[in-house]
């Protein structure tokens, strides 16, 4: 199984376009999405190619190849034109022997994680930093990965996703 992992698209036809050619590209099985898919929100300018139904349009056909989770701009309108779930706070990802907690960032972070076991691995988005390294919480470690924004990155950092594959993560420019 192939993951693509991606974050914090904010509306944008244009990266997300580009996010899906690397997703086809690379023969991804599933597109893991870590929230704010459709809207900028008011802290943000708009990206580029800020088209909503465009995203849509995109990404429904993929619906059955998608796991979602709620980002702090997802609303229940969004769940009614999207056909896939959209507001979820968190989904757990099982594979090549990892427990994998995916959601959006807004709610858990690192700095509050979930409760999770030795060895978790922690996904989350928002910050529209990449970023991966291991924290402690109660005696447990917990690796901590962000793949950074498809649409607006932060603090210098490229137009990013990652792929998920056989327990290794690698970043996917955009």
């Amino acid at each position: 199984m192939r993951y693509i992992i991606a974050s914090d698209i904010h509306g944008s036809a244009h990266w997300c376009e580009r996010l899906l050619a690397r997703f086809e590209e690379l023969h991804a099985d599933r597109l893991i999405l870590l929230g704010d898919i459709l809207y900028h929100g008011p802290r943000n300018d708009l990206p580029d190619g800020y088209a909503p139904k465009q995203v849509i349009a995109m990404l429904d056909p993929l619906a059955d190849r998608i796991i979602c989770v709620r980002g702090n701009c997802e609303a229940e309108v969004d769940q009614m034109v999207l056909s896939f779930s959209v507001l979820s706070d968190s989904a757990w990802i099982c594979d090549f022997g990892q427990r994998v907690f995916a959601t959006h960032g807004h709610l858990w972070h690192p700095d509050s994680l979930p409760p999770l076991a030795d060895g978790d691995i922690f996904l989350y988005g928002h910050t529209h930093v990449p970023m991966d390294e291991v924290r402690s919480a109660d005696g447990r470690e917990v690796r901590c990965i962000n793949p950074g924004s498809v649409s607006i990155p932060k603090n210098g950092s490229p137009h990013r996703a990652l792929m998920w594959e056989d327990g290794v993560f690698t970043e996917i420019l955009l």
